[in-house]
């Protein structure tokens, strides 16, 4: 047998494998970040038609069907090999951080619904302009994560847990602002509050997958206490 028809070590194909799914759960993260844009998008331009939120409803069902088949992937293999303990550390992180990206795909397409309603939430003014901040800074919070996850750099994930953006200052002025919107607009305050608050869990679920990764790099369970929201 020549050397290009030698057979590939198993413990070489596996770690192909593994290759593969790491720029697979990226491309996944991609998928999110796309609908994140869109829910920027909504935001700055309005959708009156409903044409941006179809598009994000279409995208959202494909996130899901990869997240099952990632997740199928990861089963699969913990089936077929015995991993050592780094690998088995990633292929268990990635069925965590894939929970991660398809919870925060849920979270902004809950905010790219209120496209058609920009207008009368707009009218609202500073609470407005507070949800506004907190959607940028969660999207800022969501990339970080996403290229600490594309480098694998332990910087990046360690950034996202220990120098987290000051989130409740701005949820506190954000009850405050709501507090002066008038009686009659309940509703515009209760999808801003609503907004904030999926804002917010965006940029928690990037900081647990900014944990999750530095698990996965230096195999200390103690970053495993800052998974906990």
């Amino acid at each position: 047998m020549s050397a290009r028809e030698a057979p590939v070590p198993l413990r070489t194909a596996f770690h192909d494998e593994l290759d593969q799914l790491r720029l697979q759960v990226e491309l996944m993260g991609v998928r999110v970040d796309e609908n994140l844009e869109r829910m920027r998008r909504v935001l700055d331009e309005g959708d009156p038609d409903g044409e941006v939120v179809a598009a994000a409803l279409a995208a959202d069902d494909a996130i899901d069907a990869v997240h099952v088949s990632l997740l199928e992937r990861c089963y699969s293999l913990l089936g077929r090999e015995a991993p050592v303990a780094s690998d088995l550390r990633f292929v268990v992180s990635v069925v965590r951080v894939l929970s991660e990206l398809e919870r925060i795909g849920d979270l902004a397409l809950r905010i790219v619904k209120l496209g058609p309603d920009r207008a009368a939430l707009a009218a609202a003014g500073d609470a407005w302009d507070v949800v506004r901040t907190l959607v940028e800074v969660a999207v800022d919070e969501y990339r970080t994560a996403l290229r600490a996850w594309s480098t694998q750099d332990l910087g990046l994930a360690t950034r996202l847990v220990e120098q987290r953006p000051p989130l409740a200052t701005l949820e506190h002025r954000l009850l405050v602002e709501l507090g002066r919107v008038p009686g009659g607009e309940a509703s515009v305050a209760v999808r801003l509050f609503a907004a904030g608050q999926a804002a917010d869990r965006i940029a928690d679920h990037a900081a647990v997958m900014g944990a999750r990764l530095r698990y996965m790099l230096t195999g200390d369970p103690a970053h495993l206490a800052a998974e906990v929201r």
